[in-house]
């Protein structure tokens, strides 16, 4: 009598002993890429351009703060079975402080999706000379076929073409370092807590703001929520069945995928962190008193000057990356956001046309 082949259960059980449990990461990848948008591009840039090593220590405990609050959300996705908006939704009884709740989550998101767009625009304007106006269209659209497969295809091929993204965005930020080493000394006397002035301050809070990200959080509980829970809390861009793989996580114990998570914040956190604190290191050594810095268009120019056209090229590219998939993951906390207090969805077209608008 030939043998019954094993259950998922008994599969994913079996191999989810390996120490590295790689099918259940991704979810704090994508969630992560907010951390690498085009505002972390520019306040890191400006930084360094304007202050040398000095805010090192900033980037470090922001990434270091991210940390928790990224994998409390996903915590919360994985024990609950809900997103962090349908956590607030249902315990905010009072409409009226649900739709309050919503609003200013609501504009929080829109208003970083915007930023993001236009990162976006102005690296194919950059590459390809596109006017910016078409530019943000080209990158909503993208963004928004990158949703579609989301919801399609389901959390597992959305969380490899944006973590291919990620690739692109740390080949393209960190790539000057390696040509332009930074000063090993500054580096070590920027970890020294430490300001110099209000400006030091106000950017240093810039650092922070632009890492620990409201919509970040949002995005992360209702991922891990998408990849973990029961089909039956799923949220608007949940993939469909149990069956769905071994990286659905069905069968593993909560305890399990917990060290999972941990694993999973921790190297998008270290990723990140890194590439932030190249894009400062790569500003302090070769852009330390360089005028006109403070833009993304004028951080490319002085890069294009200084170490030459092809890093100047591989910054606009992960420029490019960060605009693409940051705005595709902005787009999918905002809905998430709506519909976990709102309980209704809008369309992600119409979702895109408000933000391009």
């Amino acid at each position: 009598m030939p043998k019954s082949p094993p259950t998922l259960t008994a599969t994913v059980s079996a191999s989810a002993r390996a120490p590295r449990l790689v099918w259940l990461l991704g979810p704090a990848m994508v969630a992560g890429v907010a951390y690498l948008d085009p505002g972390n591009v520019a306040s890191n840039m400006t930084a360094g351009a304007r202050y040398g090593y000095l805010l090192v220590w900033v980037v470090v405990v922001a990434n270091v703060m991210a940390w928790l609050i990224q994998y409390l959300s996903a915590k919360l996705g994985v024990v609950t079975g809900e997103s962090l908006p349908q956590a607030l939704g249902g315990r905010i009884r009072s409409v009226w402080g649900r739709r309050l709740y919503w609003l200013q989550a609501e504009l929080v998101a829109m208003a970083t999706d915007v930023a993001e767009v236009i990162g976006g625009a102005v690296a194919l304007n950059l590459l390809f000379g596109i006017p910016l106006l078409w530019g943000g269209v080209i990158t909503g659209v993208v963004s928004l076929g990158l949703l579609i497969v989301q919801s399609r295809r389901g959390a597992r091929p959305f969380e490899v073409i944006v973590i291919g993204l990620v690739v692109l965005i740390a080949v393209g930020f960190t790539a000057g370092v390696f040509v332009a080493p930074p000063d090993p000394a500054g580096i070590v006397g920027g970890l020294v807590p430490r300001f110099e002035g209000a400006d030091t301050v106000l950017l240093a809070a810039s650092i922070l703001g632009a890492t620990v990200m409201p919509h970040a959080i949002y995005a992360h509980s209702a991922l891990s929520r998408d990849r973990f829970a029961p089909t039956t809390t799923a949220g608007p861009f949940a993939f469909g069945s149990a069956a769905a793989g071994l990286e659905s996580g069905r069968g593993v114990s909560t305890r399990r995928l917990l060290t999972a998570t941990r694993w999973d914040v921790t190297i998008a956190m270290v990723i990140a962190g890194t590439v932030n604190l190249c894009i400062l290191l790569l500003a302090a050594a070769n852009l330390a008193g360089v005028p006109g810095t403070d833009s993304l268009e004028g951080a490319y120019a002085a890069l294009r000057d200084g170490l030459g056209p092809i890093i100047a090229t591989l910054f606009a590219v992960g420029l490019l990356a960060s605009g693409l998939a940051s705005t595709a993951v902005g787009a999918y906390a905002g809905a998430e956001i709506m519909s976990g207090l709102l309980r209704i969805r809008v369309p992600l077209v119409v979702r895109r046309l408000v933000t391009l608008v």
